[in-house]
């Protein structure tokens, strides 16, 4: 029994020893599914800055952060420059630590009040209140898209959902990033580890 398990430790070995020259692939995974978000994210901040300092700004409809023009430019420019660094795999490491913290003030000024659910599901385990009571809202949507417009054509995209705006999204996005801490750019697949090889 003891020379088995002995044979399958170094065959386990063996394995991860290959593995290991794919282990890039991993961390450009990850990169390449945070680029377009942190792309769009910020370049649509971009694009509507005074609104999105308007929002950052005012307490009676927005999130009534302090300073919402400096909050509005690092929180532009870190999700711009995040993806541009994120996309060539430079200074993968440094660059996901300010985007973790635009996901924690995120999730902690916009999404924690929704919970748990990004798309609202009363049948999911963590449904709150608000998610439960979607179900009726939804349900009496779809009953007068139905009544009075062309539902087949309106549906023939997806389903209909509520947006329920929870925490889970950024709190994905956060967990890729600490992963992107761990590992870098990736193997072969960053200029992060180019320049590492150069010297």
């Amino acid at each position: 029994m003891q020379n088995f398990i002995a044979l399958l430790l170094k065959k386990n070995q063996n394995f991860c020893h290959v593995l290991k020259y794919g282990d890039g692939i991993a961390a450009l995974a990850l990169r390449c599914y945070l680029v377009p978000i942190f792309w769009m994210a910020g370049t649509n901040k971009f694009m509507h800055f005074q609104d999105t300092v308007d929002w950052f700004g005012n307490s009676d409809w927005g999130l009534g952060l302090p300073f919402p023009d400096l909050m509005a430019i690092l929180a532009t420019s870190t999700e711009i420059a995040g993806a541009i660094l994120l996309g060539l795999g430079f200074l993968t490491r440094v660059i996901s630590f300010p985007l973790i913290i635009v996901m924690l003030v995120a999730i902690f000024t916009v999404h924690l009040p929704n919970g748990w659910q990004a798309i609202a599901d009363p049948n999911a385990p963590f449904a709150n209140p608000q998610v439960l009571a979607s179900a009726e809202k939804l349900e009496k949507a779809q009953m007068i898209l139905q009544s009075h417009g062309n539902y087949d054509w309106l549906t023939s995209s997806g389903s209909f959902v509520i947006l329920n705006n929870g925490i889970e999204f950024a709190i994905t996005y956060v967990v890729m990033l600490l992963a992107l801490i761990a590992l870098g750019g990736g193997r072969y697949f960053s200029l992060d580890y180019w320049l590492q090889h150069k010297k």
